[in-house]
Order: C-alpha cells, then structure tokens, then sequence
C-alpha cells in the first residue's frame, strides 16, 4: 500500500516535469527557427561585405613580372628584346649583353640579388637550357573600404569597393607612371602595361564592384 502510494506521487511529480521540459523545448525551438529565418533574409552588412570583398582581391594573388637569366634566346615564350628586360637594366636589376641570334646574356645585377631577397614570395627555377626562370611579385591588392551595398532581393545584392595596389621595390620599378617607364616611347609603354604587368602602382584609389548571392552557405560571389 505505501508503495503504491509513493509510485503515485512520484508519477504525480514527473509528469508535469516532463511537460514542462516539453514546453521549454518546443519554446526553444521555435524562437531557434525564427532567428534562422531572420537572419536568412537580414540585409549584407557592411562588415561582411569587407570581408568578401578583401578575399575577392586575394584571389588573383600579386601582380608577377617573369624574366630568365643566362643565355636567353627569342622564342614563342620569351623575347628578351622585349622592353621589361631594358627595364629591369634600367633599374639596376639585371646586366644585358647582346648574344648571336638576337639573343641576350642576362646576368643578375647584386644589387638586383639585394632587391629580389627582400621580396616574399619569388620563386626560382633552373630551366633544361640552364637559363633560371624568376616570378617576382610587383604589388598586392588592398580594401580601402566599402562604398556602397545595395540589396537588390532577399538574396542578391550588388557590392561597390575601393581598393589600392601596394608595390614593393620591384613595383615601384613597374609602375607605370614613374620616370623610368615614362622614358620609353609608346610602343614600348603600351607592350609594358600589357604584357609585364606594368601599372599605375601609385595612382589614385581604384573601385570595383561586386554581384553577390545568398546561397545555404553564406553569402558568395555570382559566378559570371
């Protein structure tokens, strides 16, 4: 009989303890799926904007000049008559010679050994023809800040940024609007700008623009 008694209570006293867990479950889960959809449909803000924007601009990685040393001869790849080589002279990177057949003896200059060890990121690679082959970085790309974000849906929207090359010693060589390149005649500046990643490294602030989307995963870049 006591026993009984006691099961009876103890029953009494869980049920609405379950409940009560029940309610605070469903009330927890309910609140959970509004926030989720709040922030489905929530505007891009300015700060995760900046934060796509900023690895848009990573995505290319630096501009790269390309050059070899050693005997280098004219092919479909490198043309050393080429104005970067003249250039790279020019600033006291590299040493030419003139070799037969429109070749060039391209020896590295010390103080051009100086510049490019102070550089992150270049690579050296012995070629078959035992020319070296070198990438050097000229400039990376930095956020300035956002201008604009202009929601053009619950889940598209179209970003506005500014943005500035910062170049290196090597860049400072590159750009476009310094005194060694604006001594080349037209031809030669234009083959610079588009084929040896000449830039205006020093110029005003650049903006570009961005078409994002919302997808499960957050927001990403339209693919064009």
């Amino acid at each position: 009989m006591f026993e009984a008694e006691v099961e009876m209570e103890r029953r009494s006293t869980f049920l609405p303890m379950l409940l009560m867990v029940c309610l605070v479950s469903a009330i927890i889960g309910m609140f959970a799926y509004v926030v989720l959809q709040a922030r489905a449909r929530a505007p891009l803000s300015a700060q995760a904007a900046s934060v796509i924007a900023a690895s848009a601009l990573e995505g290319p990685g630096p501009a790269v000049i390309h050059f070899r040393t050693g005997l280098v001869t004219p092919s479909v790849t490198e043309r050393p008559g080429d104005p970067h080589y003249r250039l790279l002279e020019k600033g006291g990177i590299v040493k030419l010679a003139k070799a037969p057949h429109g070749g060039e003896i391209i020896s590295l200059t010390a103080g051009g050994e100086r510049v490019i060890t102070t550089i992150h990121g270049v690579r050296k690679s012995k070629a078959a023809d035992g020319t070296f082959s070198y990438e050097v970085p000229l400039a990376d790309r930095q956020l300035l800040s956002i201008s604009s974000v202009t929601m053009n849906g619950v889940n598209s929207a179209t970003v506005e940024y500014n943005w500035k090359w910062v170049p290196n010693q090597m860049g400072d060589l590159f750009d476009a609007g310094g005194s060694l390149v604006r001594g080349f005649n037209l031809w030669d500046r234009e083959t610079l700008i588009k084929k040896y990643e000449a830039d205006f490294y020093h110029g005003s602030p650049m903006r570009s623009t961005l078409a994002l989307v919302r997808s499960d995963q957050g927001w990403r870049i339209l693919a064009q």
